[in-house]
Order: C-alpha cells, then sequence, then structure tokens
C-alpha cells in the first residue's frame, strides 16, 4: 500500500519536557490517516498531528461506531525503537473491529504505516528510564447519516504520545457491585469507546472515595471478579497465579498474555478460574493470596494495596523484589528494552 508523507514545516519536539511527562498529554509530530470507503482502503498518508474536520451528522457520534488500541515503543540502551507485540494489537483490533461491524485493517497499512509513522518521528521516543512512546491506533465512522445502520465509511488514524508511568505508586481499588462494564453477548471483549465511556461514573464515585480504580464483577451476579477499568487482573493464590478466564466480558490483554507465558515458562501454575470476591478477601484475610496486580499497555505491571469490599478495606504485603508480580515486571521491561534476548518473538524492531 503507498502511504505518502507530508512532513510538518516545524517540530513541536523542544516544547516537550521530557523529563516531566504526564501521560497522553504531549502528542508527536505526525500521524497516520487512511480512509475506507467503496469497500476498500485508500488515501494513506502520514501528515502533521492536528485537527480533524467533520460534519455534526457524523455517524461515530450517534450511534458509536468507534475502536482502539494502545500500544508501545522503547528506546533500547543501544538506540533501536522497538515495539512491544504490535502483532497481537493488530488482531485484537480488527477483531474489534468485526464485532462492531467495521473494516479491518490489514497489516501493510496497520504496521506498514506504524513503522513509517515512527520511523519519521523517531527523536519523540523517549530515552528516559521508565517512559516509552505510546501508539493509539484508533477507528471511527464517517458517514453523514442520522441513522442507526452501520457506516458505509471510516477513517483509521495511528498517532503517538511521549508518555511517563501510568501509575506512579500501588494502587487503591474498590470492588463494584452495582454498575456493570459488560455482559455476555456484549461488547466487553471489544477496544470500543462506549466501553470506556460507560466505566466514567463509577470509576469517578469510587475516585471520590479515595480509589484510584474499581474491580469489576460479572452482570449476572456480582460475585466474581473480572477485570479492571485499565487493566486485567492477575492474583497469587497459594503460589498460583490467578486470573479470570477471556471471554464476552474481559478484554484479551496483550500484557495479560504475555504474563501467562512467562509464569508458563518459569513452571509457575497458572489458573484461568472464575475468582469469587468471598474467596479473595477471605484469602487476603488468611494470607492465601500473596499478590494483587494489574496487566496492561498502559499501566504495565501495577501492584495494588487495597481492595475495598463492602466498606471494608483487605490491605495487601507490600510488594517486595522476590514476588511473581515484581520479577515479571522486570523480564518483560528488559524484554521491550532489548537487554535480554527475545527468545519468544515479542519485539518489533523499526
Amino acid at each position: 500500500m503507498q502511504i505518502t508523507i507530508q512532513k510538518t514545516p516545524k517540530s513541536r519536539l523542544s516544547e516537550v519536557d521530557f523529563d516531566n511527562l504526564a501521560f497522553g498529554r504531549s502528542f508527536a509530530d505526525h500521524m497516520l490517516v487512511a480512509e475506507y470507503a467503496d469497500g476498500e482502503w485508500k488515501s494513506a498518508k502520514i501528515q502533521p498531528y492536528g485537527p480533524l474536520s467533520y460534519q455534526p451528522a457524523m455517524m461515530s457520534i450517534h450511534y458509536g461506531q468507534a475502536i482502539f488500541e494502545g500500544m508501545k515503543a522503547y528506546r533500547s540502551k543501544k538506540g533501536e525503537v522497538l515495539v512491544f507485540r504490535p502483532e497481537e494489537n493488530m488482531k485484537r483490533f480488527n477483531k474489534s473491529a468485526v464485532r462492531m461491524c467495521m473494516p479491518e485493517v490489514p497489516e501493510e497499512l496497520f504496521l506498514g504505516g506504524l513503522k513509517q509513522l515512527i520511523e519519521l518521528d523517531n527523536a519523540w521516543v523517549p530515552e528516559k528510564e521508565g517512559c516509552s512512546l505510546y501508539i493509539r491506533p484508533f477507528m471511527f465512522a464517517t458517514d453523514e447519516y442520522v441513522g442507526v445502520s452501520p457506516s458505509t465509511t471510516y477513517k483509521f488514524i495511528i498517532f503517538n504520545c511521549p508518555v511517563g508511568s501510568y501509575y506512579s505508586k500501588p494502587l487503591r481499588v474498590r470492588v463494584e457491585t452495582e454498575y456493570i462494564r459488560a455482559a455476555k453477548g456484549g461488547v466487553g471483549f471489544a477496544k470500543n469507546a462506549g466501553n470506556y465511556g460507560g466505566s466514567l461514573y463509577p470509576t469517578v464515585q469510587a475516585n471520590k472515595a479515595g480509589y484510584d480504580q474499581i474491580i469489576w464483577t460479572d452482570a449476572a451476579t456480582h460475585q466474581y471478579v473480572e477485570e479492571a477499568g485499565t487493566m486485567n487482573l492477575m492474583f497469587i493464590i497459594n503460589g498460583a497465579l490467578v486470573t479470570a478466564p477471556t471471554g464476552d466480558t474481559i478484554l484479551d490483554g496483550v500484557t495479560r498474555k504475555s504474563v501467562i507465558r512467562i509464569a508458563q515458562d518459569w513452571g509457575v501454575e497458572v489458573q484461568e478460574r472464575l475468582l469469587s470476591v468471598k474467596e479473595l478477601v477471605e484469602g487476603i484475610s488468611s494470607g492465601a493470596v500473596t499478590e494483587a496486580f494489574g496487566a496492561g499497555t498502559a499501566a504495565v505491571i501495577a501492584p495494588i494495596q487495597t481492595i475495598g469490599f463492602e466498606g471494608k478495606d483487605y490491605e495487601l504485603p507490600a510488594r517486595k523484589d522476590s514476588d511473581f508480580s515484581a520479577k515479571v515486571f522486570n523480564e518483560i521491561s528488559q524484554i521491550r528494552l532489548g537487554e535480554i534476548a527475545d527468545t519468544r518473538g515479542w519485539i518489533y524492531k523499526i
């Protein structure tokens, strides 16, 4: 696929304080843009990052046909730019597209365009430890039509953000037992915009109560742990790694599957099973649950310190360097920075 390039006349790189990067507030000079119409992708180009102009009747605004992905590029000590498992993000993006009645994006556009975009904005990949270039591919419907049906035209865009850490400290989370994120037969497994819009109100209520995030529970009974708002949830229970099985209601996280693969390679027992809130809080009290953490592209591995349930806070032990979550974070970090051999084929070099 031919991708034309229009370079920005003036870089904004000097305006960014790379020593104090907030997450998702600074944007690289260029973006990839492609259009879908008449049954094919066309007009692929890399152009300066900037505003887009659309009509008020654009369908994605009214009916929610919008999906996205998130991944990261890292600067190795050798100066190379390495992207962690983008092929998996592309597969999940297209899985979301199918569920949302949208066209799939071919590899030559998704990965090929990503490669050219980062090559052009190579200088935006941070060198500072703990920082990275967050990559945001997304697609939305563009038909100008007020009617509930799939659009016939779409826009696919990738832009990039230099970022620091998403979470800077161990998390306080609260079990959500009133609101739901997803139900069987729904779109919980897809990264569609509406999933996140619907999660905001209960998350804000938890924030006001002093928690950083919420633990979503199953829609039918609110008895079983599912995932958090920005990450999959994982626990060490009696020495085993326990996480909810993926399905209609849980995102098939790339970091999640990476953690599972590493655990298996290390000989750690992995249990993908239902975990009740009752078992979780009783396990924290008895000492059976020794670790709780989130796994996701933005957070990577985020340790959980406190779990609130029915007005009571349950405290996890402070994380030690010898804990599984600390060791798996170090393993993933070393792989993505090119510091150890990539024996699993997870690194995509730009």
